[in-house]
């Protein structure tokens, strides 16, 4: 029996062990399937993490490894090679650890099981199934675990690379792929402005992978451009970046069902799910945000859970929020009055306006300065739900364009 149970050792599921076992939650416990705990930024050997207490900015496995040392000092119990199999209760979880099969009942149980970039076999390109397909997750693990440059990284990765997406995580493909000592033949995106950012890589927009050749090892890709016409990119490699889905399967097990767009389990703006006692927070709800994203909602999550453990009554579920026009998503799913949302589109959008209204009465109306871009999410602040009746339908989220966007 634990206080709190903690599904996932990457930055959210780490911060929010932190902030519980610092706020005195009891027996906080961690469980990561992986074999180190700091989940996706272990294998992102670049900056972007944020900065150390001298101002120096960290890498991934450095941002990681702080993470790590939170939870410890904070007096979390970080568990690793353990794997959360399934329920056996409301509150209660099988799971599969080095030592045997185990059953953990908690007070509270936070779902932090974050995402994963949609795999070759997920993005129904046809072709056989040749060494050298990669994702952006699978190409950083094996470039960490075999070095940087070489004969035996080469050997492993491949000599000649074609990148697909267009997103920021292509661009750090493109990076480590470099850095390694592979050659990148190109960047393939369905994104029509995508071509910024690569250096000297040619950034073939508004194309898609249509195929793969190649039997025993990739030989190339066929691709079909925005005239319609079929090509192939000789290469002995491909990275399929993006395109990130959440690692639903045991929040979907408990019959979460997830919410449209996001495909995460629908929460409030608490972190709350509709069943009593579990929580989630980070990629999980939405794939997926920047680390310090995703661990700002592992601390938010913790008052939500220290009132649920000192018996505090829980508020009503919130009111249902949906998309409308080219808003792809947004969370949390379930609103009360003055709560922050999550915003994403479908493509891209030239300085929008975004509007707020529910039952046919407009919140909030307003144009937004800069564009909004399908890899990266606006925050509205809590001023856009202000005026959210409790009681009344659901609220709804939109865009207009500008007409220079359509």
């Amino acid at each position: 029996m634990v206080d709190v149970l903690v599904v996932g050792a990457g930055p959210a599921g780490l911060a929010a062990a932190a902030r519980l076992a610092a706020a005195g939650a009891g027996r906080v416990e961690v469980l990561e399937r992986e074999r180190a705990a700091g989940g996706v930024p272990r294998h992102c050997g670049h900056p972007g993490f944020g900065a150390d207490h001298r101002g120096r900015p960290l890498d991934g496995p450095a941002y990681a490894r702080r993470a790590v040392r939170a939870a410890l000092r904070g007096g979390a119990a970080v568990r690793t090679g353990v794997s959360a199999t399934g329920w056996a209760g409301p509150l209660t979880l099988d799971v599969t650890a080095p030592t045997g099969l185990e059953r953990i009942r908690a007070r509270a149980i936070v779902l932090a099981t974050g995402a994963r970039e949609r795999p070759r076999s997920a993005r129904l390109v046809p072709g056989s199934r040749p060494a050298g397909v990669l994702t952006t997750g699978e190409l950083q693990q094996t470039v960490r675990l075999f070095g940087r440059g070489g004969e035996t990284v080469r050997g492993r990765v491949g000599r000649r690379a074609v990148v697909v997406g267009g997103e920021p995580v292509a661009r750090h493909a493109v990076r480590t792929l470099r850095t390694a000592g592979v050659e990148v033949a190109a960047v393939v995106t369905e994104l029509p402005g995508a071509a910024t950012g690569f250096g000297a890589v040619p950034v073939l927009t508004r194309t898609v992978v249509v195929e793969l050749l190649g039997r025993g090892r990739l030989t190339g890709v066929a691709v079909r451009g925005r005239d319609g016409r079929t090509s192939v990119l000789r290469c002995d490699t491909v990275v399929f970046t993006g395109d990130w889905i959440p690692d639903h399967e045991l929040a979907r097990a408990r019959g979460l069902a997830p919410a449209p767009g996001t495909r995460g389990p629908v929460t409030d703006g608490a972190h709350r799910t509709v069943e009593q006692g579990v929580f989630a927070v980070g990629n999980l709800l939405h794939g997926v945000e920047p680390a310090p994203v995703a661990a700002a909602e592992g601390r938010a999550v913790a008052a939500a859970v220290l009132g649920l453990l000192d018996g505090l009554p829980a508020p009503a579920a919130g009111v249902p929020v949906v998309t409308a026009g080219p808003v792809r998503w947004v969370t949390p799913g379930l609103l009360g009055p003055a709560v922050p949302l999550l915003v994403r589109p479908d493509r891209r959008l030239v300085r929008p306006v975004l509007t707020v209204a529910q039952e046919g009465t407009p919140l909030r109306r307003e144009r937004l300065r800069g564009d909004l871009v399908p890899w990266r999410s606006v925050r509205l602040g809590p001023e856009w739900t202000s005026g959210v009746d409790p009681a009344g339908g659901p609220v709804v989220v939109g865009a207009e364009e500008c007409p220079e966007s359509a």
